[in-house]
């Protein structure tokens, strides 16, 4: 009986053995717990409701390969904290940054998977209410509508080989591409594909940042650019910006200026132009915000524009909790639609109609772990 407890014990052993041996010292589990009670109007109806912001959770680590090479990477999901059923793929496991690498300290970093374009992260950090409701992702972005459309370049793709450089005299460059057909083609169905640039340069008390990316869509049903809705197969959609920052003593100040075209729908070209202006003022334990954005008619359509004013106050309980109170509102022409888009899962709201002038405010606590 003795005898086979002990062969039963070494057994066991064995196959314990990889799980005991795991190295689970270099994963980090950070994340945002950001929710916010408010009301958004849309000029037909309101509501009055709980949202989630960009509440997170991630993974993320890293190993030392030698040579002054390490292999990184990041599993990260978007957690509506206020309604864990809300529709869409917002409680699925890697939704936003999800990638795994190769980082030298001499050559820079090479990334596989889902990540934020360069041409998003070159200017993210100038919007001052960045994901959370009164942030410019609702005017800024291009896209296909003649009405709306924003948004569209300030993505997060699958499918994407992702480079940033080392930062050299203050200078960081990044690059990505995307081939998304990951279903079989035939000879006669075209790919989608995608590519991003952006070059950054941040020396306190100055930022400056410069991006492009190009969309190129394919057959429908072939990967991340199978064209849906209101593209087609050939149709292209690029967009150019550039971003300033200034932060002197508690003032800063940032600028974004944007430039969309697109070939869409047999409309050889079609563009927009955007604007950004926002600031924030520091005092103590206090934030003062304030922003403003206006989206140019697009190509030769007529009342297509837009203007977006929003102001904030922040209050830090200490270096990871924060409250904070907000307001924002758009004014459409007669010819545009563009609402109030937040990452949140309902601070969105319902639709709007043509003209009309969505607003919003929201009260939150944002918590960073």
């Amino acid at each position: 009986m003795m005898k086979n407890s002990l062969i039963a014990l070494a057994v066991a052993g064995v196959f314990m053995a990889p799980i005991a041996m795991a190295d689970t010292s270099n994963v980090i589990i950070y994340g945002i717990a950001d929710l916010a009670v408010g009301s958004t109007d849309n000029g037909v109806v309101s509501a009055t409701q709980v949202s989630s912001q960009v509440s997170k959770l991630g993974f993320k680590g890293s190993e030392d390969l030698g040579d002054g090479l390490s292999a990184i990477w990041q599993i990260e999901q978007q957690i509506d904290m206020d309604n864990t059923s809300a529709a869409g793929a917002k409680n699925t496991f890697g939704t936003r940054n999800t990638f795994a690498g190769l980082k030298s300290e001499s050559m820079g970093t090479v990334l596989l998977g889902r990540h934020d374009t360069p041409y998003k992260i070159a200017t993210r950090k100038l919007d001052v209410f960045v994901d959370q409701l009164a942030t410019n992702y609702s005017l800024m972005g291009g896209g296909s509508s003649a009405t709306n459309g924003a948004g569209l370049h300030i993505a997060r793709l699958t499918d994407e080989l992702v480079y940033i450089s080392p930062k050299m005299n203050n200078f960081t460059v990044a690059a990505a591409i995307v081939a998304s057909a990951e279903t079989a083609t035939t000879a006669a169905q075209q790919k989608g594909s995608a590519y991003s640039l952006a070059a950054m340069y941040d020396a306190a008390p100055f930022y400056a940042a410069l991006a492009y990316e190009s969309f190129k869509y394919g057959s429908a049903g072939t990967g991340t650019f199978g064209a849906a809705g209101a593209v087609a197969a050939g149709d292209t959609q690029s967009a150019t910006q550039l971003g300033l920052g200034y932060t002197m003593d508690a003032l800063q100040l940032n600028l974004v200026y944007e430039d969309n075209k697109s070939s869409v729908a047999g409309l050889d070209s079609f563009g927009r132009s955007n604007l950004y202006l926002g600031g924030k003022y520091s005092f103590g334990n206090d934030d003062v915000k304030l922003a403003y954005t206006t989206a140019g008619k697009i190509g030769g359509v007529a009342n297509t524009g837009a203007k977006q004013i929003s102001i904030g106050y922040d209050h830090s309980l200490n270096k990871r909790t924060t409250l904070y109170a907000q307001y924002t509102k758009i004014s459409n022409q007669s010819g545009a639609n563009f609402g109030i888009t937040s990452a949140g899962s309902t601070a969105g709201g319902a639709a709007v109609a043509l003209g009309n002038s969505p607003s919003g405010y929201a009260f939150g606590v944002k918590h960073v772990f």
